[in-house]
């Protein structure tokens, strides 16, 4: 028991002490502030303003997935007319290819 009291005065002693005390002390007040009226004003006023900006991405990215989808739709009707043109023309190239072999 003697020996962890030398502990203490040795702690008390060191020059980390001090920053520890201020620490301890600058904790007590900065949670006192933090529970203040204006701080908690402040707290609500940040997250509505943290919401207003949520609302804006969230329709700004509703937005560019609208246009992602008219995109990919009209990339698929383009590559499927040429799908189509793609395959008339071998049709038509067999259809040549026959007649001329007759």
């Amino acid at each position: 028991m003697l020996k962890c009291f030398e502990c203490i005065g040795d702690a008390i002693k060191s020059d980390s002490f001090p920053v520890f005390i201020g620490g301890v002390i600058f904790g007590s007040l900065g949670l006192k502030a933090l529970a203040s009226k204006d701080a908690k004003r402040a707290y609500v006023h940040g997250t509505a303003a943290a919401l207003r900006v949520k609302d804006f991405v969230m329709d700004t990215t509703a937005i560019v997935q609208e246009n992602a989808e008219d995109i990919l739709a009209e990339a698929k009707e383009i590559n499927a007319k040429r799908a189509a043109e793609e395959e008339w023309n071998c049709v038509e190239c067999e259809n040549i290819d026959v007649a001329e072999a007759e």
